[in-house]
């Protein structure tokens, strides 16, 4: 899933790609993907395209007086194309999900791999009209996110860390990936509850987050779309890495496994060298 690095770069990549471009055609390819009707897709067309502004995972293209908003989701990505085949593709073939042609050639693809079709995008006269945005909690590299701020959103929350900082209502832009980096980072378990923090863990906790975040940016920065997959997984420490060797003590990086997804942490680095219970496991073993 793209989040806050990735699609920050893609941001950086689309302004630099589109701004000052008309919009000639945008064709819908997938009936899942459409989350508006009023405006509809075909008022972009002949729209000028202007700023790329990120909302957390996010991204709000300026076309005229709208927006063209998305969220890849899961398994979303954007394809830059330099140039299109005159014979416009068949919807609901293949992965491709909308199109977006610009004057003189060019533009972009959405797409989505898998069979659960969560890629969204609206049409709308205001970035705050999608419901996704407007519940968003505050941006983690904002100038004015400091570390008072984040001590505020960890008071009185008696849920477990990694579930808060992946909640786009309490921080926006941080999924299971970057969740995990900056646990690790931290050398908190994933599993503590957030209330818990003395004052000293949270300013841990809070420089961990802006320097993940400021790292993964900047390798990010200036990359094409195409490259973007790539560089996310070979800046992971832990995230994806289960049964590896911790690149901070060389334990062995494990694994808990929730329904749909799984977290990845050091034992030596975040829980004082106990494993956790990863519970569809020990399901498995009742």
């Amino acid at each position: 899933m793209p989040e806050l690095p990735e699609v920050e770069a893609l941001r950086e990549f689309l302004d630099e790609h589109l701004a000052g471009r008309v919009v000639e055609r945008v064709l819908p390819l997938a009936v899942s993907v459409l989350k508006t009707y009023d405006p509809p897709l075909t008022a972009l067309e002949g729209g000028r395209a202007g700023p790329v502004v990120r909302y957390g995972k996010f991204l709000a293209l300026g076309v005229g007086g709208l927006h063209l908003v998305t969220h890849l989701a899961r398994a979303g990505w954007l394809r830059w194309q330099e140039s299109f085949p005159a014979q416009p593709p068949r919807p609901g073939k293949g992965p491709l999900a909308l199109r977006l042609v610009l004057e003189g050639g060019g533009g972009f693809d959405l797409t989505e791999a898998g069979t659960q079709k969560r890629l969204a995008v609206y049409v709308v006269r205001d970035p705050q009209e999608v419901p996704g945005i407007a519940r968003l909690g505050p941006d983690p590299l904002a100038g004015d996110f400091d570390r008072e701020a984040f001590a505020a959103l960890l008071a009185g929350e008696r849920r477990q860390i990694k579930g808060v900082l992946r909640d786009q209502s309490v921080l926006a832009g941080i999924g299971n990936a970057y969740s995990d980096e900056i646990l690790h980072q931290a050398k908190v378990s994933p599993f503590t509850l957030a209330a818990s923090f003395d004052e000293d863990q949270v300013t841990h906790l809070y420089t961990a987050v802006r320097e993940t975040l400021r790292t993964a940016v900047e390798r990010a920065h200036g990359l094409a779309a195409g490259q973007l997959k790539a560089e996310k997984r070979s800046g992971m420490r832990v995230h994806g890495r289960a049964g590896e060797p911790c690149p901070v003590c060389g334990d062995t990086v494990r694994s808990v496994s929730f329904a749909d997804s799984s977290l990845q942490y050091c034992p030596t680095c975040q829980t004082g060298g106990k494993p956790l219970a990863d519970r569809r496991l020990s399901r498995l073993l009742k």
